[in-house]
């Protein structure tokens, strides 16, 4: 399992990157995509949406599921990744490179596991 050690991680399988302390970008996790299988559809949210820590940012459906992807900070969407609307099998291929969206003007940030404290917690749900 891909955990890099530069991004932070949530309870829900979500990725952090800090671009700085008031944006950041949000994706899935490796293990999130594994576990739901081949991405089939992703609805992401607008441009410009307001978002609280645990507000839904997206759904991604797969050949399994439809799962839910929640916000880890609260903040504005700057940026929507709008090539996973198109190719939605690159959260398959590369998970870390997919980012979803970009959230600005971050102004609340839910507490994020390390790369070892997430490490630790896959271990327990594998």
């Amino acid at each position: 399992m891909n955990i890099p050690k530069e991004l932070k991680y949530t309870k829900t399988h979500e990725w952090v990157k800090l671009i700085d302390e008031k944006t950041a970008t949000i994706g899935i996790t490796d293990f999130a995509q594994h576990n739901l299988g081949n991405i089939v559809f992703v609805n992401i949210q607008g441009e410009g949406s307001k978002l609280e820590i645990g507000d839904n940012l997206a759904d991604i459906e797969s050949v399994k599921a439809v799962s839910d992807v929640f916000s880890p900070v609260a903040g504005i969407i700057s940026k929507v990744n709008n090539d996973l609307q198109d190719a939605p099998e690159l959260f398959n291929d590369a998970p870390y490179d997919s980012w979803i969206v970009e959230i600005s003007a971050i102004t609340d940030m839910q507490d994020l596991l390390s790369a070892e404290e997430y490490e630790e917690l896959v271990e327990k749900e594998a």
